[in-house]
């Protein structure tokens, strides 16, 4: 039996549908069902459900906003939240799936970030995610850490479905081009989840997103390719966040591969990513 935490979110909701497709058993949770951050409402849960594995995906993921007014919910859902997840889960002797970000690494590397590179996040989202990891590591004893990076889906808020919408009612586009990542569809991460508790891998950190890199303009300008749009590369500095990003977060990906788990090109992702949107639009 699998449980699922943040079962509402862009991946939860790609990971009930794959579940569902492969006839796996399941019981999705979300803070309605199950407060995380209330340690005995958390062990209550786990007692009544008895997983076997644990995919925790609840997060707190407004990044700007955990600079300031968001910063004391990000941290207790991200740490402490995660911690009474990783506890629950060692006591009745599961496996977890934790997903934490490349904002744990400070962007100043010039080559592809290993597992077990030095961490620096330079944002509070970053570091509440990395006091996860951390949580992780020192209370569950079987676990699966997966950093993921730029999620897009065709279920709430990201990238993708912002571009979208802008292109709607902007003719010009202004992209940050100096930022350099992988995006990462929740299709391909979903799989990668199940691919771990088939085939069992060593326990440990593993990077999973989508192949090839690209900076925010190059991924902007794939996905509206098709609109009649101008889109403008622009420097960081002329697009101020409250929350500092990595300049540089291309993640290596040759442990996940290492455990037999093909991985397509972020390109490819989108593009089949992009078309399942249209046939269920079509559909409505």
């Amino acid at each position: 039996m699998i449980l699922l935490t943040g079962a509402n979110g862009q991946l939860g909701t790609e990971i009930r549908k794959l579940l569902d497709w492969h006839k796996i058993e399941y019981t999705a949770t979300d803070v309605s069902e199950m407060d995380i951050t209330k340690a005995e409402h958390v062990k209550a849960i786990f007692n009544n459900v008895k997983p076997s594995i644990v995919f925790h995906c609840a997060a707190f993921t407004a990044v700007d906003k955990a600079e300031d007014e968001g910063k004391e919910q990000s941290y207790l859902i991200n740490v402490d939240g995660t911690k009474n997840i990783a506890k629950a889960t060692d006591e009745i002797g599961a496996k977890l799936i934790y997903i934490s970000t490349d904002y744990v690494f400070d962007g100043t590397k010039k080559d592809e970030y290993q597992p077990n590179d030095e961490t620096n996040p330079q944002n509070e989202y970053g570091r509440s995610k990395l006091l996860g990891e951390e949580a992780v590591t020192a209370f569950c004893s079987q676990y699966y850490i997966i950093r993921t990076s730029w999620v897009f889906s065709n279920y709430g808020q990201n990238f993708v479905s912002t571009m979208q919408k802008l292109a709607k009612n902007h003719p010009r586009l202004t992209i940050v081009n100096d930022q350099f990542g992988r995006p990462t569809w929740t299709r391909t991460l979903a799989e990668f989840m199940i691919h771990l508790i088939e085939k069992k891998p060593d326990y440990g950190i593993y990077h999973l997103s989508n192949d090839n890199s690209c900076t925010w303009y190059d991924f902007a300008k794939e996905i509206l390719k098709d609109e009649n749009i101008e889109i403008v590369p622009v420097t960081s500095a002329e697009f101020p966040q409250k929350a500092k990003r990595p300049q540089y977060s291309v993640m290596n990906l040759e442990k996940t591969k290492k455990t037999g788990f093909r991985i397509s090109t972020w390109q490819e992702a989108l593009s089949l990513m992009l078309l399942e949107g249209k046939k269920v639009s079509d559909l409505v």
